[in-house]
C-alpha cells in the first residue's frame, strides 16, 4: 500500500496547500475538508510572501558577495604590498625598525603578516593606516608606491562592503528563520488536512481513493516491493 509523506520543500508546500484550497472551492459547498478555507487562504499567501521575501534577501546577499570578492582581492594587494615596501624601508634603513611597533608589526620579522580571512584583512588594514598616520604625525617620510592614502581607499571599500555583507546575511538570517516557523505551521496545517481528505473519501476502493485523495494534493509514495511489482 502506498504511504503518504508531507512536503520537503516550500514550492511542494505551496502546491499541496494551494491544490487542497483550489479543489475544495470548485466543489460548489460539498466540503471535503472543515477547515476554514479563508484561514488557510491567508496562510498560502503569507507563506509564498515570506518564500519570496526569503529568496530575494537571498539573491542581494549572493550579489553582494560577488561584488565583495573582487574588493577583498584588491584590499588584500594593496595592504600586502605597502607591508612589504615598507620593510623594504626599514632594511634599507630608511625608517627605523623600531616604527615597525606602531604597525603591531614585529620589529625582527620581515614576513607578510595572514591576511587570509576578512577578520584578519580588518585588523591588519587598521594597523596599518593607523600605524602610518602615526609616524607622519611623529615627522617620518610617507612611504610611496602604494601611498597609505591609497590603500586607505582600497580598504575602506572593502571594509564598507563587508559591514553591508555582514546587514545581508543577517537580513536573509531573519526571513528565513521567519520561514522555518512557517513551515512547521503550514506542514502541521497539510497534516491535518490530508487526514480530513483521506477520512472523507475513506469509503471508497482503495485505487478510487487514492486517485481522490490526489487530486486534492495528498502526495502518495510506493514502497520498495511495490515500485518492483510496477516495474514488471
Amino acid at each position: 500500500m502506498p504511504y503518504r509523506r508531507l512536503p520537503n520543500t516550500d514550492n511542494a508546500r505551496i502546491k499541496a496547500l494551494k491544490t487542497a484550497i483550489e479543489k475544495n472551492s470548485s466543489l460548489f459547498g460539498q466540503d471535503v475538508v472543515s477547515l476554514d478555507v479563508k484561514k488557510l487562504e491567508v496562510m498560502l499567501r503569507t507563506f509564498e510572501t515570506s518564500q519570496n521575501h526569503y529568496r530575494a534577501s537571498l539573491e542581494t546577499q549572493a550579489t553582494a558577495n560577488r561584488k565583495m570578492q573582487k574588493l577583498i582581492k584588491n584590499a588584500r594587494l594593496y595592504i600586502s604590498h605597502f607591508i612589504q615596501v615598507f620593510n623594504f624601508c626599514v632594511i634599507r634603513n630608511e625608517i627605523k625598525k623600531e616604527m615597525k611597533s606602531l604597525y603591531h608589526l614585529d620589529p625582527d620579522n620581515y614576513t607578510i603578516p595572514d591576511l587570509t580571512s576578512n577578520e584578519s584583512l580588518l585588523a591588519w588594514g587598521e594597523n596599518i593606516i593607523k600605524g602610518e598616520q602615526a609616524r607622519l604625525a611623529q615627522g617620518g617620510i610617507p612611504v610611496y608606491n602604494p601611498t597609505i592614502a591609497r590603500v586607505n581607499v582600497a580598504f575602506s571599500q572593502f571594509k564598507d562592503a563587508y559591514i553591508a555583507q555582514k546587514t545581508y546575511q543577517n537580513n536573509t538570517g531573519r526571513q528565513l528563520e521567519a520561514l522555518s516557523v512557517q513551515r512547521k505551521d503550514v506542514d502541521k496545517v497539510l497534516h491535518e488536512l490530508w487526514n480530513q481528505i483521506e477520512a472523507y473519501f475513506a469509503y471508497l476502493p482503495s485505487e478510487e481513493r487514492l486517485k481522490r485523495c490526489k487530486d486534492f494534493g495528498v502526495v502518495y509514495y510506493l514502497r520498495k516491493g511495490e515500485r518492483e511489482n510496477e516495474d514488471n
